[in-house]
This record gives C-alpha cells, structure tokens and sequence, in this order.
C-alpha cells in the first residue's frame, strides 16, 4: 500500500515509517520539522519507497498520487513544545486534522489519529478506561494540546458519521525510546540526559505522582494492529503499558541503569494541570488488537540510554 504519516519525522513517526517499510509499503512522510528532525529519517531514504515532504498541515496538502491509509501523528507532543506556540498547537489538531481527513475522504482512505492520554487530564478515575470522559481544564497551560486532541477526536467521528470514512483513534500514553529529542521536556529524557551528566536528577513535587511507560517499539506494534482492524472498530482504544510507576521509582531506576552518581532533587511544587495518575486500561487493546506491551521499562531504559550515549 501507499501510506502517509503527518508528523513522519518525529520520535515515535520515524520509527512507524522504518516498520511500514519493513512491511514492504510505500511509505510518504509529512513533517514541518518543528519538533521532528531531518536526522530520525537517514536511514530511511535510502529506500526508494520512501519520500518525504516537508509540510505544514495547518495548510492545505495536495498529493496526486492514490493514498490507501493515513497516520496523522503531527503535533507536538510534550508540554515545553506544545506550549512554545500554544495557538499553532491548536490548529494543528483542528484546522490541520480538517486538512487531513480532507485528504482522506477525496483518496478513499483509511485514517488513524494519534489522539492522547492527556485527554482525560487529572484523571478521577484509576486506571483510565476509554469511557471516561476527562477532568480537563479548558483554560490552563496544557489545554492546547488537550482540548485540541479531544476535539480531533469529535471531528474524527464527525466525518465518520457525515460521510462514511473509516477512521481509527488511539489514545497514546506516555512513551519513549531511541530518537528521543534531547531537549523535548519529557520526563524520562530530562532524567536521562542528567544521569548521563551526573547531574541532579530534578523530581516536581515530591516524586508520587504516577505514569506508565510503554517502549515505542510496542506502541508502533498497536498502531499498525489497530490500523489493520475490520471497518467496524472505530475505537478508541487506549496503547500504553499497564504497568504504574511514580516518578521517584523511574528517577531512581535511570540512575540505576546508567550508573550515575547523581542524586535526587525535589522541587516540591507540581507544574499546574499536571495529572498525578496516569494508567491505561488496555482490555481493549487486548480484545480487539490481541495487544499488549512485550518490553518492560528496566529493559526499555537500557534501549534507550545506549541510544542517548551514542548520539551525546
């Protein structure tokens, strides 16, 4: 098939692009290059099915030649890249996803938006099923990226509905993995850059608050399966590994693992809007998908520091 993904460029776009190649398709990568880098795609253009565009969704794209299925994965994705342009955050997963299913609707094509745990913000709810509805704020810091991601998925179903496209939702917990971006704010890269350093490792608040860290190999695994599922399932289905760290336990296990002599440091304040839970209930993934994540994180973090090693 021929198949385009928005955001190609990015963390977890490159290594969807490098498996879609491996299955032997074509394979049309889309990115602005605002958070994605030019270098997660060397060794994918040496393949002559693959081709990359640079391109922002917020505008109209056109592409002659037919598109069998569609992963939109473009918009930044951490809170220090989201909020540096919180308005153009937002078109991106309005104006641009508009664009997208545009796209998707004139190719006849099959389409998978890359939706978020984040929608259900500071969760009341332990682990987060996908019919909970949220406890999102509408006017913090993250509602760009949340409330952007939540309307995508109105949309989504709006054009379902409206004129039969078949689309797919996941909502994406925390992941991470090689390609990383050194500076993109995320808790397990900020941790692992200091260790690396022998720097304080900076903990918000006093290190309780939770998540739940699924290896971008596996998540690529449920993207693809749930891309593959019959017309009838929509979802969403969350992707993410079930298993529940706090932030102190993942601080201490990257010192473990790089044998930093760094230490702990707590700040005693949590970033406002930041969710002290976050779990996914992945029944779904298992029913519809027969998916769960394979890699637990002592052996993902080993992947991962190896790769930072390498490229510090």
């Amino acid at each position: 098939m021929r198949i385009l993904v928005t955001g190609g460029a990015g963390f977890i776009g490159s290594h969807l692009c490098e498996q879609l190649l491996g299955l032997g398709h074509q394979v049309i990568c889309v990115d602005n290059l605002f958070t994605g880098s030019e270098s997660n795609l060397v060794q994918l253009r040496i393949n002559s099915n693959f081709r990359f565009i640079k391109h922002d969704i917020v505008n109209p794209l056109f592409l002659d030649d037919k598109i069998d299925q569609i992963y939109n994965l473009a918009c930044p994705a951490s809170p220090v890249h989201y909020a540096a342009n919180p308005v153009h955050t937002i078109k991106t997963s309005t104006l641009g996803l508009i664009n997208i299913l545009g796209l998707a609707r004139k190719h006849k094509a099959r389409i998978l938006q890359a939706s978020t745990s984040e929608i259900y913000g500071d969760p009341e709810v332990h682990p987060q099923t996908e019919e909970y509805r949220g406890n999102v704020s509408t006017t913090g810091p993250r509602a760009c990226y949340d409330e952007g991601k939540r309307c995508a998925e109105t949309l989504c179903f709006d054009y379902h509905r409206m004129h039969g496209l078949e689309i797919k939702i996941v909502r994406i917990f925390n992941t991470y993995g090689p390609r990383m971006a050194f500076d993109d704010g995320r808790v397990v890269s900020n941790f692992i850059v200091s260790a690396l350093q022998d720097k304080d490792l900076l903990v918000d608040g006093d290190g309780t608050q939770t998540r739940s860290f699924c290896f971008v190999d596996d998540l690529v695994e449920g993207l693809i399966k749930m891309m593959d599922t019959p017309s009838v399932i929509t979802g969403p289905v969350n992707l993410g590994n079930p298993s529940e760290f706090t932030i102190k336990e993942l601080a201490e296990l990257v010192i473990k693992v790089t044998k930093s002599e760094s230490k702990l440091k707590f700040s005693g304040q949590f970033r406002e809007d930041d969710p002290m839970q976050r779990c996914p209930d992945i029944s779904k993934a298992k029913k519809f998908l027969q998916w769960e994540p394979r890699i637990q994180l002592a052996e993902g973090l080993l992947k991962i520091v190896d790769d930072f090693r390498k490229r510090m």
